[in-house]
């Protein structure tokens, strides 16, 4: 039976296989730091490279398992799908690119920064770009969010790169993702597709130069390598399931356990130093996020009449 999985998750009530699927999905991504830590003797790029090589097998696999290839043949013939597919690749691309980076130098403080804000830096480009209208409260959340980022810049003499660059990359990749008009799990399949073949050509040129760190003799590395594919390909693919099962409002809570996560791995495990500027900064952005959570729930009991 053709099944191209395009129908779009209607997410009205919760169920308790979408809370499991979503707890799995956001505390993998907040292990993530401790698997990315293995990796920081290697460029970005490389891991990115790797990333994006081993998660084709394992979304592939997936789509035939669930009989759902239709949708991503039908894309690849597709000329705006493709190109659509390339924007949402490049700019997931950029967002690993950063994220494995920062782990790298000891900024992952500044990671969770970026996901902290990410949420509320959504809600501000739905109101410029698709002009929904925002809450005196979600104004104020943003705001707030905005000094935070203004007390740790003058506190570092500089703009947190690493903190904007995730959160303009993730912000602008959730809204083109939101325009594709495919599964999500066809949709990542597509953007590993297209980000392979880059990928294969760096990892060549790597190897040319001597300068790669896979090698097929084995070792360390080269499982470390491989297995980015796991780490990467598996929490998506879990939290897409989970949010055909879950409200928005659900989701829109349950987010905030991956940067919460990492926050907590860069502090005690990394160590990264916290810092007066910090002090002052991560509890206004949780205070924020408070305000900003209260509002969407005010808005979804408003929706539903309650």
């Amino acid at each position: 039976m053709r099944n191209t999985d395009t129908t779009p998750p209607t997410g009205n009530e919760d169920t308790p296989q979408g809370l499991a699927f979503a707890l799995t999905a956001y505390g993998l991504w907040g292990f993530l730091p401790l698997y990315m830590k293995l990796l920081d003797h290697m460029p970005a790029a490389e891991v990115v490279a790797h990333r994006v090589l081993w998660s084709v097998p394992i979304s592939i696999f997936v789509l035939l398992v669930l009989r759902r290839t239709d949708a991503l043949r039908q894309a690849l013939r597709t000329p705006r799908m493709l190109l659509m597919g390339g924007v949402t690749a490049v700019l997931i691309s950029i967002n690993w690119g950063i994220y494995v980076w920062a782990i790298s130098v000891d900024k992952t403080l500044d990671a969770a920064l970026g996901y902290y804000i990410n949420p509320l830096f959504s809600v501000f480009l739905a109101s410029v770009l698709l002009g929904e209208r925002l809450s005196v409260a979600q104004w104020v959340a943003i705001a707030l969010a905005c000094v935070a980022v203004v007390v740790l810049a003058v506190d570092a003499g500089g703009v947190p790169w690493v903190a904007i660059g995730l959160m303009l990359s993730w912000g602008f990749y959730a809204l083109a993702k939101k325009q594709l008009p495919i599964g999500p799990n066809q949709g990542f399949a597509l953007e590993v597709l297209l980000l392979a073949l880059p990928g294969l050509g760096y990892l060549a040129w790597l190897t040319q130069t001597g300068g790669a760190h896979f090698s097929l003799s084995g070792g360390r590395d080269m499982w470390l390598l491989m297995g980015c594919g796991l780490v990467t390909a598996v929490p998506l693919m879990i939290y897409a399931n989970a949010a055909k099962r879950l409200r928005l409002s659900t989701i829109g809570i349950v987010q905030y356990i991956a940067p919460t996560m990492i926050f907590l791995v860069a502090v005690f495990v990394f160590e990264e130093p916290f810092g007066r500027a910090r002090g002052i900064a991560f509890p206004m952005i949780w205070a924020a996020l408070v305000i900003y959570s209260w509002s969407m729930l005010q808005q979804m009991r408003a929706a539903r009449g309650v």
